[in-house]
């Protein structure tokens, strides 16, 4: 929290004064950042009174651009308490705390009521995650019938050794990359209808490459290397060339809940 807010003043932006906008560069640390959120949100076809989840919300940027543009309510969850506190605080200051609330709990057992939603989604947090039957049977859980979840994550699409550090794992032991074809027999199994499947390599291509030109003179003062760290830039790289070498592929999936 204290280098976002070091880094807001040094972008001359007022915390005081703070917009969901103004966190755009370092709150949403998915490839595609806010560009990314917005696509995957047109999907949900969200309306005003819908309370939709962020799974794995990280600093909470997804949450409050639903609950800005949508003005739907939001509950973020993520395992880490600095996200979560970091998530509170910046909600705050935007004054979007009366819509979005914010837990620290596990994925895999997430303290809500069974059918409390009406929409999920969960951006770059599953490659992380080897019990994945667990995991979207959670989301599932705690969706209505008809909900829709959007799952944007990394997945494995060749054969090859993935070059480490990346974003989600410092080596191959912390990651948990599953194919498309393994997303579809995990979904339908934990009772979701597949729906829209999209390879968004191209749209991974061109922001990796407008990323790393501004970054070659030094990191803005307000980015996702602040929570990164000192490695982001290796990071970004390893994934850009893992993408281009065929092996990942940033890949979006629209499903819907079955009715029980």
């Amino acid at each position: 929290l204290a280098r976002i807010l070091a880094g807001l003043e040094a972008s001359g932006v007022d915390p005081d004064r703070l917009r969901p906008d103004d966190l755009a560069p370092v709150d949403e640390f998915h490839i595609g950042g806010r560009e990314a959120t917005a696509h995957a949100v047109a999907k949900l076809t969200l309306t005003a009174g819908a309370h939709v989840l962020d799974v794995g919300c990280g600093i909470g940027g997804a949450a409050r651009y639903i609950a800005s543009q949508a003005g739907c309510r939001v509950t973020g969850v993520d395992l880490t308490p600095e996200f979560i506190a970091t998530a509170r605080r910046l909600t705050e200051l935007t004054g979007l705390d009366g819509k979005i609330s914010f837990e620290c709990a596990s994925a895999l057992d997430m303290p809500f009521e069974d059918g409390a939603f009406d929409a999920a989604l969960t951006l770059h947090v599953a490659m992380n995650i080897p019990e994945r039957a667990a995991f979207y049977g959670e989301i599932a859980r705690v969706l209505k019938p008809g909900a829709a979840l959007c799952v944007y994550d990394v997945m494995k699409i060749g054969e090859g050794e993935l070059a480490y550090p990346v974003p989600w794992a410092e080596s191959p032991e912390t990651s948990h990359l599953t194919t498309v074809d393994e997303m579809r027999g995990l979904l339908d199994g934990a009772g979701f209808d597949i729906g829209e499947v999209e390879d968004r390599s191209g749209f991974a291509r061109a922001f990796f490459q407008r990323a790393l030109a501004a970054a070659a003179d030094g990191p803005p003062p307000l980015g996702t290397h602040l929570i990164l760290g000192a490695s982001a830039p290796e990071k970004l790289r390893n994934v850009r060339n893992n993408i281009e070498a065929g092996h990942i592929a940033p890949v979006q999936m629209i499903a819907t809940r079955r009715e029980a």
